[in-house]
């Protein structure tokens, strides 16, 4: 089993982009909605619930893990790969590398939690595969709390939206990161709103190629845990009618969200 683990509902949409890209490998999701947003809690938190949400994830027999969350991967991913003897993957990688790959101007965006931006870490790996390229981040920390309340249409959430992605906009970039997974929700409102030349890294999708690419390297791990036709299961540490309503509509299908304290 694939173990992946965010902390509300965005991590869904690497969940669903695995399930595009990498068929046949089930999974277990987990998606911490008592304790969201992560991006607002303090390093030593963020690795606490990290740890925790793994050793749930390992307990259900998962064999690789995935950190479907920006905030997480960018504070406690190192930690949890020192810690445990699993494949860790995380959604930051292959998304600075995707950017990297097709800005033309090397101006590019980063969107995230407070605590991603904080952490510098889209910008240092950046500029490690291109110095010479320019990063410029903008916290937006009311997103995540928008998305969880599937407010995904809202007048107000436009308006956040213009007033976050205006500094950018002024930065001329070509490229803008979704340094978030709860933000591919909010593409159909980002894109008019930083302009339609420029390219958004859905990191969603960039960290189920990485997925793939991986288990191709590993013939080993990925025929264990090749397994066609096995469901999946999806775990929340708290349920509302916003959240069931918009696993819905990620994933196109109903989905049993089972409730579970980690």
């Amino acid at each position: 089993m694939i173990g992946i683990f965010d902390s509300g509902v965005g991590g869904m949409t690497v969940a669903r982009a695995v399930e595009q890209l990498c068929p046949g490998y089930p999974l277990v999701y987990f998606g911490d909605i008592a304790r969201t947003p992560y991006g607002s809690k303090s390093p030593e938190t963020i690795i606490r619930y990290s740890r925790r949400n793994t050793e749930f994830l390992l307990a259900q027999g998962c064999e690789l893990i995935i950190i479907a969350c920006n905030s997480a991967s960018s504070t406690a991913a190192d930690a949890l790969r020192r810690h445990y003897r699993a494949p860790v993957l995380d959604v930051i990688g292959p998304a600075t590398a995707r950017a990297v790959e097709v800005s033309s101007n090397g101006r590019i965006g980063v969107i995230g939690t407070r605590a991603t931006v904080r952490s510098g870490v889209y910008k240092e790996r950046i500029l490690a595969m291109a110095p010479g390229d320019r990063v410029f981040s903008q916290a937006c920390p009311l997103l995540v709390p928008l998305v969880e309340e599937g407010w995904l249409n809202r007048r107000e959430t436009k308006m956040i939206l213009r007033k976050y992605l205006h500094p950018l906009r002024t930065r001329q970039i070509d490229t803008l990161v979704l340094g978030c997974t709860h933000y591919p929700l909010l593409s159909h409102l980002i894109a008019p709103r930083i302009g339609r030349r420029v390219t958004l890294i859905d990191s969603s999708i960039e960290v189920a190629r990485s997925l793939r690419e991986y288990l191709t390297g590993h013939p080993e791990l990925e025929k264990r845990l090749y397994r066609p036709g096995t469901p999946g299961r999806f775990f929340v540490s708290d349920a509302t009618d916003a959240v069931q309503n918009l696993a819905r509509t990620i994933f196109g299908r109903p989905i049993n969200l089972e409730k579970i304290d980690v």
